[in-house]
């Protein structure tokens, strides 16, 4: 799941009729979002649960900052509520 949202952000982005200036906040919502599914896997290889629930805790931070960065461009007009509330 946390894949396949990455997927649909970046598709998401690759798609904004916006011009260009704006470029880090799309690198960056790039990043959170794909960090999200490596952390969860990172977490998943290591030796001890311990170590999952550490990793678990950054893909939820990054997923908190993805869902942050989505309501910024929901606010710029960049993206649609519905979009917003379907991601």
């Amino acid at each position: 799941m946390a894949v396949d949202f990455a997927v649909k952000v970046i598709e998401l982005v690759k798609n904004f009729e916006t011009d260009r200036k704006h470029y880090r906040l799309f690198e960056q919502i790039e990043a959170s979002s794909t960090s999200i599914s490596m952390n969860l896997a990172e977490g998943k290889g290591r030796y001890s649960k311990k170590e999952f629930i550490y990793f678990s805790y950054i893909a939820r931070g990054s997923l908190y900052e993805t869902m942050t960065l989505l309501e910024i461009f929901r606010r710029k007009k960049w993206i649609s509520t519905d979009k917003y509330s379907q991601l």
